[in-house]
């Protein structure tokens, strides 16, 4: 019973892990919908908790790793995995600063295509992990991973949608200097989800 609530504290962790990163997926989707340019600083306080909270989950995380000998799989994957996930919500943030950095004042319709994929990802990412300690034998996670890795391309097609229409019909330097590195960021949030993704797809061949 004890190396079984072991187990569970990393698979649960990581499952809290990615629902930090849904929620702020989520938020920036709600935030490019109902835009306003002076909501930014306040936006940004609250993605900032959620990131602070997913940061200090790590840690608990970390540290009880640290203190274990006996482990579900591999110390070395439960970091890579942890690292991996905690750079989804570190990006997630990096947009909404980006925004409020370049002062961007409307919303170009790319945007929430990217932040619905981003959406996606984190679900999918999110359906993996619920299923992580049953690794051996589901048939969930390795369904999800390819849904990851189909949102993944549909973002780098999204991405040069995006700036080939950015660059083709802003004539302000300065606003197609913010969208550029504004989907610079949401392109790598769908990066970082398939890291992930292919993080635990190698502890499960690993492990099987």
């Amino acid at each position: 019973m004890r190396r079984k609530q072991k187990t569970d504290f990393y698979f649960a962790s990581f499952s809290k892990a990615i629902e930090f990163s849904r929620q702020e997926a989520l938020m920036l989707y709600d935030v490019l919908q109902g835009f306003q340019p002076e909501n930014l600083p306040k936006v940004m306080e609250e993605m900032h908790k959620l990131e602070n909270s997913a940061d200090i989950s790590k840690h608990e995380m970390m540290e009880k790793l640290a203190q274990e000998f006996i482990t579900p799989i591999e110390r070395d994957d439960i970091a890579h995995l942890a690292q991996e996930l905690d750079e989804i919500t570190d990006h997630i943030e990096d947009i909404i600063l980006r925004m409020y950095m370049f002062n961007i004042q409307s919303i170009r319709e790319e945007a929430f295509d990217f932040a619905k994929v981003i959406i996606g990802c984190c679900e999918q990412l999110k359906t993996a992990l619920a299923d992580f300690d049953n690794y051996k034998k589901s048939k969930i996670i390795p369904q999800a991973i390819i849904e990851i890795n189909s949102l993944e391309n549909e973002g780098d097609k999204l991405y040069t949608k995006a700036l080939r229409s950015l660059f083709t019909t802003c004539k302000d330097p300065i606003e197609v200097l913010a969208w550029t590195e504004t989907f610079r960021h949401m392109e790598r949030c769908c990066d970082a989800c398939e890291h992930a993704a292919n993080v635990i797809e190698s502890i499960v061949m690993n492990n099987s």
